[in-house]
């Protein structure tokens, strides 16, 4: 008898008769069924179009959601910023490497080390002050660093990998 079905991204674990069972495998990234709005590309474990892993907003909403609040050169005063954290998108991806090259809608492109999704809570933000982000203003999605937790960040070469209108992550 199957007393409980636990599962995450990564694992799936089955209680029965008080023998668990895991699986290692990771559950496969669905097809995006809205508008693609970010395509994850080189190397990728989980690939759902092609050798890309591709993602519409629904798909960018159910991965693990973050809030910064942050002062940017960007914004006049503190603003809420909310997405999905960087590291969430390259898991859901089964992405492998030490940087990533994001690329805007304009092909204005920054290389960001992975190291730093892994060491702060950078987020592909989808909304500012709880407004989605149009292309007009930085969207669908802006790369935000806490920069009010770590003022360290506030520095011209991390302000260079904070692309805005992203539309594309090539892991390196």
């Amino acid at each position: 008898m199957i007393r409980r079905l636990l599962v995450d991204k990564f694992a799936v674990f089955i209680v029965a008769a008080g023998l668990a069972w895991l699986s290692t495998h990771a559950i496969a990234l669905e097809p995006p069924k809205g508008t693609v709005i970010l395509v994850v590309s080189g190397n990728v474990g989980q690939a759902n179009v092609g050798d890309e892993a591709h993602f519409d907003k629904a798909m960018l909403e159910a991965l693990a959601q973050h809030e910064t609040i942050t002062h940017t050169p960007w914004y006049d005063g503190a603003v809420s910023f909310s997405g999905p954290l960087g590291r969430a998108i390259l898991e859901a991806a089964g992405a492998e490497g030490e940087s990533i090259r994001v690329v805007a809608l304009n092909e204005y492109a920054s290389t960001i080390p992975v190291s730093d999704f892994e060491n702060y809570d950078v987020i592909l933000a989808m909304q500012a002050n709880g407004q989605a982000l149009r292309v007009r203003d930085q969207g669908p999605l802006f790369v935000i660093y806490p920069f009010d937790q770590h003022p360290e960040l506030l520095n011209e070469e991390i302000l260079m990998r904070s692309v805005w209108q992203v539309a594309r992550i090539d892991v390196e």
